[in-house]
């Protein structure tokens, strides 16, 4: 007997909330953990960030993967996505752009 409280979530919206968490978190290890270990010598900061952006870099990676066989996104959407998540900001234009 499926659960009645179980409510699943649209594909397309959780590849934008992975958008948004995909771009804060590339933002804080630009913004916060670079810095942290050049200018303060703090490395310990990017050893931790770094991985944890690399984790849900993969995620974020899936999640389109998932999204373009379902036939919800394009290929050049894809494709777009996963280039934006590359650079800072990027992941904000992302989200955005799949409204």
């Amino acid at each position: 007997m499926p659960d009645p409280f179980f409510v699943p979530v649209p594909r397309l919206t959780v590849l934008r909330i992975f958008c948004l968490v995909e771009a804060t978190v590339l933002l804080t290890l630009l913004l916060i953990a670079v810095p942290l270990k050049y200018f303060a010598g703090y490395p310990i900061a990017v050893e931790v960030l770094g991985p944890i952006d690399g984790f849900v870099f993969l995620a974020f990676g899936w999640t389109v993967v998932q999204a373009l066989t379902a036939g919800d996104v394009s290929v050049w959407m894809g494709a777009k996505l996963i280039l934006a998540a590359c650079l800072p900001f990027g992941g904000y234009y992302s989200w955005w752009s799949l409204r």
